[in-house]
């Protein structure tokens, strides 16, 4: 597959024009590690391409994790994620392609509006806790559930990012020493036996991820990394403003013992039934969750004669 050409202009000269043979129409948001473009397949269906920044695209160790980055992606594609419509983790600058969601991340959502209404935690509880039986009967550990990494979509939350999850299977381990997550929704075994980390760390992440939608901050709070380490491994969470109805099964999803946890299967069955009647439309939409500008699509322009060129 031909490599990404670079636009060589403006103050995004880095940015490609092409990932394979979509090409990439505008920005949606960027990270640490790569960005991601709206982009249309031949079909119509609107694409959301991460790219890798190019100074990771040369690390060895930073590829085999996007390898593993696509192939959780792909194993977890279903109705609680963005499926993975194409990707190359091999070429120039390793890009991904899933379906484009429009809706705001819970994290987005939350510092623009406040907390959810507690008939919405209940539904996010729902949604996530049936997101993470999928991934986990794909075999895979997410490891980093947390806010910015919830869509919350017309039918319901996605999870998204699985950049740092791990198969069962995987041969890959954490290195010794090193912290892979985000602290405040971080499980305790994270950071004490960070190679044992199993599905239940997701559990954990998901009471903390519910807490911050109840109240706007998380049980465990600080503005130093490593206070929130401290409070997450000999602390009690701090669940003010959780519903009340919520507060025993939230306890008992951050109990500090992965072994005390429940499953997600258990939390749907301990989950009190919204007060309205019926399925109503979320309250983050249709006002909270920005809809993208319908783009047509169009083909690429013809081959430049020299240089590069995007595929025919």
């Amino acid at each position: 597959m031909p490599p990404l050409r670079d636009t060589g202009n403006g103050p995004e000269a880095e940015d490609p024009e092409y990932a394979g043979r979509y090409r990439l129409e505008g920005r949606l948001g960027a990270g640490g590690m790569g960005v991601v473009h709206l982009a249309h397949s031949p079909s119509g269906l609107r694409l959301a391409v991460k790219v890798v920044h190019a100074e990771y695209a040369a690390d060895p160790e930073f590829r085999a994790r996007f390898r593993q980055e696509v192939a959780a992606a792909r194993r977890v594609s279903g109705a609680f994620t963005a499926p993975v419509v194409d990707a190359d983790p091999d070429c120039e600058r390793p890009w991904m392609a899933t379906l484009c969601i429009a809706g705001p991340t819970l994290a987005a959502y939350i510092k623009r509006n406040g907390p959810l209404p507690s008939d919405e935690v209940r539904r996010l509880a729902a949604g996530l806790a049936e997101a993470l039986r999928d991934i986990h009967r794909a075999g895979v550990v997410h490891r980093d559930l947390k806010p910015s990494n919830v869509l919350l979509s017309e039918d319901g939350p996605k999870v998204i990012d699985f950049g740092i999850s791990r198969p069962y299977d995987s041969e890959l381990r954490t290195e010794t020493g090193k912290l892979v997550g985000t602290p405040p929704f971080m499980a305790p075994e994270q950071f004490q036996r960070p190679r044992e980390v199993g599905p239940a760390a997701d559990v954990f992440a998901l009471a903390s991820v519910l807490v911050h939608a109840a109240t706007g901050r998380g049980p465990f709070a600080s503005d130093s990394p490593y206070l929130v380490a401290y409070q997450v491994v000999h602390d009690e969470p701090e669940l003010a403003g959780v519903p009340e109805d919520l507060v025993p099964l939230l306890r008992d999803c951050l109990a500090k013992e992965p072994e005390l946890r429940p499953t997600p299967d258990v939390i749907m069955s301990r989950l009190p039934s919204p007060s309205s009647g019926g399925r109503p439309a979320p309250a983050w939409l249709p006002e909270a969750a920005p809809r993208l500008p319908d783009v047509p699509y169009e083909p690429p322009p013809r081959p430049p004669r020299r240089g590069l060129r995007p595929p025919r």
